[in-house]
C-alpha cells in the first residue's frame, strides 16, 4: 500500500449537537473514541484537524495528535486537504483518509477496506456501503444511496449517489457510508473544483468528483456505523459503548 494519512475533521459548531467532538461517552469524549478506531485500524498515522483548542487539547490529553486548522472551511473535506498540507506539506502520503468525526462506533476494518481499494491503480476514491436491510430506509431521503455496477461481490464501481430510492426494480439497494479514502492528487483536484450541478441539487459533495470524471469505488462491508447528530444519537451511542465488553 502507498502511505497513508488518516485525518478527522471535527469542528465544535454543530447545528443539531453543539459541541459534540467533546461530548461524553462511556468517560472519554466521542473524538477520542473515534481516534482510537482509527488507530486501530493500523493503515497509519492519525491526526484530528480541528478548529478548536479544546478538541485538540482533549486529543493530545489522550494520546493523540492534532492540528489546528480555520473555522471558515465549507466541508470537512477543505479541512481535511487544509490540514494534509499542514503536516504533510512534502506530500510522502500518497493516500489521505477521511475519517468522520462523529462515528464512534467505526469499524478498524471498515477504514481499512476503503483504504485497500487504493490498491487499484483506476481508483481515485475508495468509499463504504453496507446493503440497506430495513424497509424505511429504502425511501428516507436522510439515507444516501450508492448505485454502481459490481466489480467483485464485496466492491462497487459507484455511478451516482442519491438522496432518492434508487435503482429500481429487484436486487439490493446499498446505504452509503461517508468515509474516504483519496488519492492525493485526487482531493487537490477535488478541493479546486466549483460544486458541481448535481453535488448542488442533491447535495451531496461526492457528485462533484464524479462529475469530473474521477472514478469512486466502494468497499461493501456488514454495516452503518452510528453516526451521532442528535441528542438522540448521543444517548444511543453511550449505551452501546457503556455496554461493549
Amino acid at each position: 500500500m502507498p502511505n497513508v494519512l488518516i485525518l478527522i475533521p471535527a469542528r465544535m459548531a454543530s447545528t443539531r449537537l453543539p459541541g459534540k467532538p467533546l461530548a461524553d461517552i462511556a468517560g472519554e469524549p466521542m473524538i477520542v473514541h473515534v481516534w482510537r478506531r482509527a488507530m486501530a485500524a493500523k493503515v497509519g498515522p492519525v491526526w484530528v484537524a480541528t478548529d478548536s483548542p479544546a478538541v485538540a487539547e482533549a486529543v493530545k490529553k489522550a494520546g493523540g495528535a492534532a492540528v489546528m486548522t480555520r473555522s471558515d472551511h465549507a466541508s470537512g473535506t477543505d479541512r481535511v486537504h487544509e490540514a494534509a498540507e499542514k503536516i504533510d506539506p512534502g506530500c510522502s502520503a500518497e493516500v489521505i483518509a477521511n475519517v468522520q468525526g462523529d462515528e464512534p462506533m467505526l469499524e478498524p476494518a471498515s477504514l481499512a477496506a476503503a483504504v485497500g481499494l487504493l490498491r487499484d491503480d483506476a481508483v481515485d476514491i475508495g468509499t463504504l456501503a453496507a446493503e440497506i436491510t430495513e424497509t424505511r430506509e429504502r425511501n428516507d431521503p436522510s439515507v444516501v444511496k450508492v448505485v454502481g455496477t459490481p466489480v467483485t461481490a464485496a466492491r462497487l464501481r459507484a455511478l451516482y449517489f442519491t438522496r432518492a430510492t434508487a435503482p429500481s426494480g429487484d436486487g439490493p439497494l446499498y446505504h452509503h457510508i461517508g468515509l474516504y479514502a483519496f488519492r492525493r492528487a485526487a482531493l487537490d483536484r477535488f478541493v479546486a473544483l466549483p460544486p458541481s450541478p448535481l453535488e448542488k441539487r442533491e447535495k451531496l459533495e461526492q457528485l462533484r468528483a464524479l462529475e469530473a470524471g474521477m472514478r469512486i469505488d466502494v468497499a461493501i462491508v456488514d454495516s452503518v456505523p452510528l453516526g451521532v447528530d442528535t441528542p438522540e444519537h448521543l444517548e444511543r451511542a453511550r449505551a452501546m459503548l457503556t455496554s461493549a465488553p
